[in-house]
Parts: structure tokens; C-alpha cells; sequence
């Protein structure tokens, strides 16, 4: 159930080597958009490198160099970082600029907008963007009545219209009109979500109206720039989230491949499957993996039924919105809950032998076809008693406070766990001096971005019905507030260096005095730079220390020891599942088997 590392390695060698052979196509943009796109992409992607450990491209030769391409990317984890780590990575390794829809408001707002509007945006008008307060209260009078609304001293026929909507205070949701009655009765389209109605039916709560938005417009603006070759960007999903499964899809993107070939014969629009998978997307220096799937040409009798309108059209849409998620399930790891989330990677890393390397990409592929696996069989005997032991093996590391990898430690003698524990201590002593300079000076920044963003995740949390802990936005929060107060921050420390060679007359070698700020704008970033990635180093050192004192404790020393013994055994009953149901699921998987008999008496031998 899982893909191999060798095999995989080369496909992945093979497809940059092709990309890298193919003619790279450069958008035909103005001059002027296409230098400020570049401008835009080149300066977040330093941002990104300080944020991200790791970011990794998978299947980018599927990127076709020419021609209309609609990018749909899922699970939209980070609202600011998922659309410019897309641009980047696609620019990169085809060439092709993307224009991505983006919210009217986005661009209006003072900090995103400038940015935004950078990288050449299609704006869409939200209705719940235009809210604004209306006369009277409303109210459900009915339980058994959810889409029948009721208003005190409302004016609905004159403030409000047919295929507007009515939004309740504090962000608690909002819902479609469907028919207006009275002043103060109307009809729903769609109820209000458990929170929300059980709100509206406790009693009579001001609300907000939207109008009715029309996006033929935008429509227009995303058929005329796939006529003329262009990429556009969409997360089908509609807003980010942080829930382990897909929302459902919107139908925008399959209205936009489709409209555009109805409209244009000559317009072959294709549709590329774009898979975020993030580590832990929240933090700073994590990772991530970009992985583009094989394209989808339109068929062209489901484009002709889509020309046809009423009923046929709907249902084009609904049959290219199934093509376009079983599409982006091939790229995404996506699962019912976190629970079996945990599970699942658990057992992807019992499957593999400790000491041995996996790069990124594998590790979503294997996670991946595990999730696979397991839903297949997730009601054999073998597999409900394998979720349960698993499950139980993390809840042991959890209350250890140690992580898998970390168990093997259990076989060091003491006078071993003695002499790492000293030589990882005297290290992380030496790296934390290393650091202090730049922790110091950037510390005013790690402490505005952990606040600001975990404010913006509480606004988030309340204002959503689909987010688990809002932290699809706290990642977005830190980058924003760190570009800005970063630069800034710097700016205040060269004027200091600046005031006070002035002031006591120090480097009199060294004039004029702006060279002193100028040095020091490129002092100072390299001290931060630097205290940053030895902070990283220390900061894993850090958390291998926790298991060694655990190791050296007399009340976890048993613990520990029969916890390596129930690790050898889980990973022989796992190993021995996925060889066993992994051919029922995988026709390649004896030629694409991560790992070989061969592979695993290696291992053994080097323990």
C-alpha cells in the first residue's frame, strides 16, 4: 500500500528532467504585470523559505507549457500562503503565471491588497462582503418550520431580494432567500446551519442584509482569459478550513472549464489537480508538499450537453464537479477525521524501518495509498484490531511524551543514554549562545505574530461553520504580520546603530553616517537568518533530550523497554497487512512496494 522510494525517485527524476527539456512557455503578459507577478513571487518566496523548512514539487511535468489551464487546488489550508506557493512553484517549473480569483474585499484591504493585486487577480463580489445592518429582527418561529423566517417591525419587501441573503450578528452563518411573503415573512432557500438556527429560533436577533450578486461579469473576465491562453486559480472548496477531509466542491471551476470551451470551439481549457499537503501548516519551518496531477481534457459531448442550458447544463456541471474531485483525491491525503489521520501516519512509520531515509513526496504517496487500503478494509477483523492497537501505541508515546522515532532508545545502555545526553546538552548550550543575538533582536516579532494570529484564528473560529481550530489561518497571520513588522523592525535598529555612532562618535572612519544604517540593514537580517536556522537545530536537539532523562528515570525504564517490544511487534503486524491486502488493492504493488525483502535485511543488518 505504499510507493516505493527507489521507483518513485526516479519517476520524479525522469518527470523534472522533462520538464526541464520541455520548451518552457513564459505567459504572454504586459511587460508591466508580468515584471510586478515575478516581483511579487520572488519576494514572498525568501518569506516562504524562512517559514517553510521544506517545500517539495511532485508530478510538475504534468504542467502542460501552453494552452488554457484552470488550476484546482484542495484542501485549502492557508487563505494568503496556498495561492502564492502555488504561483511559485508552477512559475518555477513551467513558466506559466496564474490569475487567481480572489475576494473584491481582499483587494480593497490595506495590508493584502497591494500585494494581491500584484499578481494579476480576477475579482469576485461576495454578497456576505455587502452586508450591511437591516431594519426590525427576525426570528423562526417553527422548529419544524427551519426555512420559514418571520421579521419584528422588518421591512423585507423593500430592503431585501429574492436570491440576497440575511446574516446573523457575530458571523453565526448566513442563508439564501428564496421567496419574499411580507415585511416580515420570507422564505429560506437553504436553512441555517445547528449553531446558527437554534440562535435565530431562542428568539428575535437583528440581522444584516446582502444583496443579490450577479458574476457574469467575473464569468466573462475568466472566459476571456482562458480564450486568450491564460491560467486561472481556483480553490473549489470556496473559503480555508482545517478539518483532515475535503468541503464539499463549488461549481465554479467546472462552470469556468466548461463555459469557456462552450464559448470558444477553438479554446482546448484543461484542468490541472493541484494537492496541498502540509506538516503542521501553523508553524514556523514546516513543510510541505505540492503535487500536480495528470490534466483533465473536457470531453467534448459533456461541453455540447453544457451549451444546451436548463436541466443538461446542471447536470454537465455536476458530472465534471465528480471528475474534478475524484481528480484531486488522487493528489490529496484526505481522511473522515484526525483520529484515523493519527493512525494512519502511525502506521506508515511502523511499515517503514527506522533507519531508513524517505524523502517527502513519498511519505504523502504512502500516506496516501495506506488511506487507500484502510478504506477498503476498514471492517476486516484484522484491520479494526490493528486501528485499535495502533491507537493505543500513540496514546503510550503521548503519555511518555516521546515520538516513534524515539523509542529505539529503550536499547541504549545507560553509560550510551549518559554520553548522549551530555553531548546534546554542551551542544545545545553552544547553539543557544550561537542564537541569542538574533532571538533577542527578533523576539519582538515571534511574540506579535504568535499573538496577532492566534486572535485572528479566535475571530475565524467564531465567524465559520467548518473550521475545527482555525488554524488554516494562523500560518497566513505570522507571514503577514512578519513582512510587515520585520522590515520595520529592522529600519528601528539601523536608525539606533545609526543615532549612536552620531551620538558618541564611534567608526569617525566610517562616514557619511547612512552607510552605518545601510550596513546595518544588511547586518541585521543575516543575524536573524542565522539565529533562525541554529534555533532549528537546536530546537530538535532540544526535544531528543525529553526520552534520553526518560531512559535514565527507574519508574519509566520498564515503560520504555516494553514499549520497544510492542513497536517491534505493531510493525510486524502491519508489515505483514499491507504485504498481505496491499495486491487487492494496488495492481503495480509488488513494482512500486516501498519496501523489498532485500531492503528490510539491510536494515537489520546495520542495527
Amino acid at each position: 500500500m505504499a510507493e516505493p522510494q527507489t521507483n518513485s525517485a526516479i519517476i520524479e527524476s525522469n518527470g523534472t528532467t522533462a520538464v526541464k527539456a520541455k520548451k518552457r512557455s513564459i505567459d504572454k503578459e504586459p511587460g508591466s504585470k508580468a515584471f510586478f507577478y515575478d516581483l511579487i513571487v520572488g519576494i514572498l518566496s525568501v518569506t516562504f523559505d524562512l517559514f517553510f523548512r521544506e517545500i517539495k514539487s511532485r508530478g510538475a511535468f504534468n504542467i502542460p507549457t501552453e494552452g488554457p489551464l484552470v488550476f484546482v487546488a484542495a484542501p485549502h489550508a492557508n487563505q494568503f500562503i496556498d495561492p502564492l506557493l502555488l504561483m511559485r512553484q508552477i512559475l518555477s517549473h513551467s513558466g506559466r503565471r496564474v490569475s487567481f480569483l480572489t475576494a473584491s474585499k481582499s483587494l480593497r484591504h490595506p495590508l493584502i491588497g497591494p500585494m494581491a493585486r500584484m499578481s494579476s487577480p480576477i475579482a469576485v463580489d461576495r454578497a456576505q462582503d455587502l452586508a450591511a445592518p437591516a431594519t426590525g429582527q427576525i426570528y423562526i418561529a417553527k422548529k419544524d418550520q427551519p426555512l420559514k423566517v418571520n421579521g419584528k417591525g422588518t421591512k423585507f419587501t423593500k430592503e431585501l431580494e429574492v436570491g440576497g441573503m440575511i446574516m446573523l450578528p457575530n458571523s453565526l452563518g448566513y442563508a439564501p432567500i428564496a421567496e419574499i411573503i411580507s415585511d416580515e415573512e420570507l422564505v429560506l432557500k437553504a436553512g441555517f446551519k445547528e449553531k446558527a438556527f437554534d440562535f435565530v429560533h431562542s428568539g428575535p436577533t437583528a440581522f444584516k442584509k446582502c444583496p443579490k450578486v450577479s458574476h457574469e461579469q467575473m464569468f466573462e473576465n475568466v472566459f476571456d482569459h482562458l480564450h486568450k491562453g491564460g491560467c486561472i486559480g481556483v480553490f473549489p472548496e470556496g473559503g480555508s478550513h482545517d478539518r483532515p477531509d475535503m468541503l464539499p466542491l463549488k461549481a465554479g471551476a467546472a462552470i469556468m472549464a466548461l463555459g469557456a470551451a462552450a464559448t470558444d470551439a477553438n479554446c482546448n481549457v484543461k484542468i490541472v489537480p493541484c494537492g496541498l499537503n502540509y506538516f503542521h501548516p501553523n508553524k514556523f519551518r514546516s513543510r510541505a508538499v505540492i503535487e500536480f496531477g495528470t490534466p483533465i481534457e473536457l470531453p467534448r459531448d459533456l461541453v455540447a450537453q453544457y451549451a444546451k442550458g436548463g436541466e443538461e447544463k446542471h447536470k454537465a456541471i455536476a458530472e465534471m464537479l465528480d471528475t474534478i474531485q475524484r481528480a484531486l483525491l488522487t493528489v490529496t491525503v484526505t481522511c473522515s477525521d484526525y483520529d484515523t489521520l493519527m493512525v494512519i501516519q502511525a502506521a506508515r512509520r511502523l511499515y517503514k524501518p527506522i533507519q531508513m531515509k524517505v524523502p517527502l513526496s513519498i511519505v504523502i504517496e504512502m500516506n496516501r495509498r495506506l488511506l487507500v487500503g484502510y478504506n477498503q478494509f476498514r471492517d476486516d477483523p484484522r484491520i479494526i484490531h490493528l486501528r485499535e492497537a495502533v491507537a493505543a501505541y500513540n496514546k503510550q508515546l503521548q503519555n511518555l511524551g516521546i515520538t516513534d522515532h524515539q523509542v529505539e532508545y529503550a536499547k541504549l545502555s545507560v553509560p550510551e543514554v549518559m554520553g548522549k545526553l551530555l553531548y546534546r546538552t554542551s551542544k545545545l548550550v553552544i547553539l543557544a549562545i550561537g542564537a541569542l543575538p538574533g532571538t533577542l533582536l527578533f523576539a519582538p516579532i515571534f511574540i506579535a505574530t504568535k499573538h496577532i494570529s492566534k486572535r485572528k484564528a479566535e475571530e475565524a473560529l467564531k465567524a465559520s461553520t467548518v473550521k475545527l481550530q482555525g488554524r488554516d489561518v494562523v500560518g497566513t497571520w505570522k507571514i503577514l504580520v512578519a513582512l510587515v513588522l520585520a522590515p520595520a523592525l529592522d529600519w528601528v535598529y539601523a536608525l539606533m546603530a545609526t543615532w549612536i555612532t552620531y551620538r558618541y562618535d564611534l567608526f569617525p572612519q566610517v562616514r557619511p553616517l547612512w552607510l552605518i544604517t545601510l550596513g546595518a540593514m544588511i547586518v541585521l537580517p543575516m543575524i536573524t537568518y542565522a539565529a533562525l536556522r541554529i534555533g532549528e537545530v537546536g530546537m530538535d536537539i532540544f526535544k531528543s533530550l525529553n526520552p534520553l532523562v526518560t531512559c535514565l528515570n527507574p519508574f519509566y525504564f520498564n515503560a520504555m523497554a516494553k514499549l520497544k517490544l510492542t513497536r517491534e511487534d505493531l510493525a510486524k503486524e502491519v508489515t505483514e497487512a499491507i504485504d498481505v491486502l496491499g495486491p487487492e488493492v494496488f495492481s503495480d504493488f509488488e513494482k512500486f512496494r516501498m519496501i523489498h525483502a532485500s531492503a528490510v535485511e539491510e536494515t537489520k543488518k546495520t542495527k
